[in-house]
Parts: C-alpha cells; structure tokens; sequence
C-alpha cells in the first residue's frame, strides 16, 4: 500500500511542478499551448528537439526553469518507476494485488481529471501568479489581460505552408483585419522576428504567424487553402465579422441605455 501512496504522491508533485512551470513560461511571453508543451517536454525528457525550443533556450528565463525542470523530471521519473516496481514485487497474494492495482488506476484518473479541470487550472494558475509574483523576481505579467483575451478571442502560432492561402501575399493585400484577424508578429525562418509588421509585409513560406482574432476564424483561416476557394471564403469571414461587430455594437448602445436609465 505504501508504495502505491508514494506513487500517487509523486505524480501529484510532477503535475504541480509542470503546471508552475507552465505558468512561469507563460508569463515570459510564450503562449499557454507553447508553455505547456515545452514544461512536459523537458519534464519528461522527450519530445524537446522542436525549432521552438531554440527560442526557449535562448532566453535566460526560460532557460532557467526547463534546467530545472530537467534535473526534477531525472529524479522523478525514476522514483515513479521504482515505485511501481514495488508496488507488485512484493505482492503475494492476487487478492492484495487486485486492491493496490484498483487503487493505482483510481488515483491516476483523479489526477488524470484534476489536470483537466478547468476550475483547477484557473484557481491554480491564479495562486502561482501569486507566488511567482510575491517571492521570485521573475517578471510576472499577465498577457491574457493585457491583450484582453476573453470570451472567443485567442492568440495563437500558426505556421505558413507552400499551398495555404496566406503563402505569397502581402498583408495589405490579404486584408485579415477585414475578418477581425490582428497580425501582431511574424517569426522568419533563421531566427528573424518582425514585430508588428506593416502592410507591405510579405508571408512567406515556412513564416509562423502570432494572430489574435476569434478561435472560429483563426481556425478558418488555418485550414483555408489558395485559389479561388481561399478567397471565398474570406469573403464569407469578412460577412461574418461584420455580422458580430453588428452585434457587438448593440450590445454596447443596450448597455450604454441601461446605465443611462
């Protein structure tokens, strides 16, 4: 029984220490799926051989706390193994087996749920801001309000390839704005970052995109392809986004009336 305590107590320490440092990453920039792929990756060793992780590397931060990720994950995947070794070496009977194997198995789903909890995630990301803010030097903004990131608007990385819509094409000429789509960076193949990039701007190939637009039209925009087809539907966004600025500005004027009444 013990070795099944320990086993689930580990794995609770391993998912807090990602998550801490899943937030401490995002905090320096990086973006919340970026953040969290780049915490499991160094925590578990594998998987950490993306072009993305050179940016990471070379930002002292950042750097910093995948080192220190690393060292933890060395100790801790080798005290889950140990652990679960002991946890059925020494088993006689099946019986015995059965229960440590049952509790085991409930334990991870817990865990495997309180990963996915949106009211932890929240509640706890809210308390390691705290913390980071309170006992470290780290520089702790809060992107998410500040690009006020809410609701159905997200920022995310797309990447530019030979047949996608965008490949080839100015920015003036794309027209994105028009779907509500915001070109806030473009990261260049070698390592070129252009930061806010003006119209005459070209998308290249191989460029990976910071947008920040609605989770609706990025995906659209993602799997839209060139050609006719392509600048159909970009009409069809263009529709779409003055249908909810239509919207939005109802809800303005019926709010504005409410707090004159």
């Amino acid at each position: 029984m013990v070795p099944v305590i320990s086993l689930l107590v580990v794995l609770s320490l391993s998912f807090l220490v990602t998550r801490i440092a899943t937030v401490a990453l995002t905090h320096t920039g990086l973006s919340r799926e970026a953040a969290r792929f780049q915490a499991r990756s160094a925590f578990s060793g594998v998987g950490f051989t993306t072009s993305e992780s050179e940016n990471v590397v070379n930002h002292p931060v950042r750097r910093r706390v995948l080192l220190l990720l690393m060292l933890m994950g060395n100790a801790g995947i080798i005290t889950v193994m140990s652990s679960l070794i002991l946890t059925f070496v020494n088993v006689h009977e099946a019986s015995s087996m059965w229960r440590q194997a049952l509790l085991l198995l409930g334990g991870i789903t817990a865990l495997w749920m309180a990963a996915n909890s949106n009211w932890i995630d929240r509640h706890l990301s809210n308390l390691i801001t705290w913390a980071l803010r309170k006992y470290t030097r780290l520089d702790v903004q809060d992107y998410a309000s500040i690009l006020q990131i809410a609701g159905d608007y997200r920022v995310i990385e797309l990447k530019v390839e030979d047949r996608d819509w965008l490949a080839g094409r100015t920015l003036v000429g794309l027209k994105l704005s028009d779907e509500g789509v915001l070109v806030l960076g473009i990261n260049r193949v070698g390592g070129k970052y252009i930061g806010a990039p003006k119209g005459t701007a070209r998308i290249m190939a191989d460029d990976v995109l910071i947008l920040y637009g609605r989770a609706k039209c990025l995906e659209n925009l993602d799997q839209r392809c060139c050609g006719e087809k392509g600048d159909h539907q970009h009409s069809i966004a263009v529709l779409e986004q003055e249908q909810v600025i239509l919207q939005e500005t109802a809800q303005d004027n019926q709010a504005d009336t409410a707090r004159n009444t």
